[in-house]
């Protein structure tokens, strides 16, 4: 009798055990080794290749010391701080050298407690983690490479934009028309651009949060997520998507600031 009870019980456990191995051994997973090993040092390879070409090929002599009596036009951070240099252009100061960088390493230490999607561990999957890639090379690539890219190779003297094939003019002149967002919007009075420009920058967040949290509630995403890391995850979203707005409305619109008080600038 205990024999006839326990086998049911063994079956299910069996064919527990070959469902978990067939899932494991799902077509397009490869051993990391040696496939994967081997890739990486081919890839390193090349890499370190095309690194000693190009050092050698390229001319980039050590500069005179610096001279007080000749200060550089323009005169510019290391390349890798380039893109803190830029965003300064965008936002106030303490915005741009304390507040934003200090949540991109804020964001990337919460990752792992907001990230509720267990695929992807142990393998490399596309398909399955279209969100955070997406929003990875977004704001790697196109935020912070961009910006590094846009500091080196088109700003010019005065820390003027310039296409690559122009001349770097020291003398260019370029005439600022540059004004709070709340001006531009008919606010004359300091209370009007006051209340103007906390409008614009509580509706953008937690604006766009809440009303996200409206149309996305009855998602199954949104349910395994919770209400916190939801907010954590839109709080750190728009923030970052608030580094293109303000630079479309920059280059586009000429705008300054969005909201503008006594203590700090957005």
């Amino acid at each position: 009798m205990a024999e006839a009870q326990a086998t049911p019980a063994a079956a299910e456990a069996g064919e527990t055990v070959k469902k978990a191995a067939k899932e494991v051994d799902l077509p397009g997973r490869i051993h990391t080794w040696p496939y994967l090993v081997r890739l990486e040092l081919l890839v390193s390879i090349a890499v370190m290749i095309v690194m000693t070409v190009w050092s050698i090929v390229l001319n980039a002599p050590t500069e005179e010391p610096a001279n007080p009596n000749r200060t550089p036009n323009p005169s510019k951070a290391p390349w890798y701080f380039l893109g803190l240099q830029e965003m300064l252009v965008y936002f106030d100061p303490w915005m741009a050298g304390v507040v934003l960088p200090a949540l991109i390493i804020v964001g990337l230490m919460v990752i792992p407690y907001i990230d509720i999607n267990p695929r992807g561990s142990g393998y490399y999957t596309i398909k399955e983690r279209k969100f955070a890639l997406t929003v990875f090379l977004f704001g790697f690539l196109v935020l912070w490479i961009a910006l590094i890219i846009l500091g080196t190779f088109f700003r010019g003297p005065g820390w003027y934009l310039f296409m690559p094939w122009q001349y770097w003019d020291p003398h260019k002149t370029v005439a600022l028309t540059n004004v709070d967002l709340p001006y531009q919007l008919g606010a004359r009075t300091k209370g009007a651009t006051f209340i103007v420009g906390m409008v614009a920058v509580f509706g953008f967040y937690p604006g766009l949060a809440i009303l996200g949290q409206l149309l996305f509630r009855k998602r199954d995403w949104f349910k395994q997520l919770g209400v916190v890391r939801y907010h954590i995850v839109a709080f750190l979203f728009i923030i970052m998507m608030s580094l293109p707005a303000k630079i479309i409305l920059r280059l586009a619109f000429n705008t300054k600031y969005i909201w503008t008080t006594r203590y700090i600038n957005f």
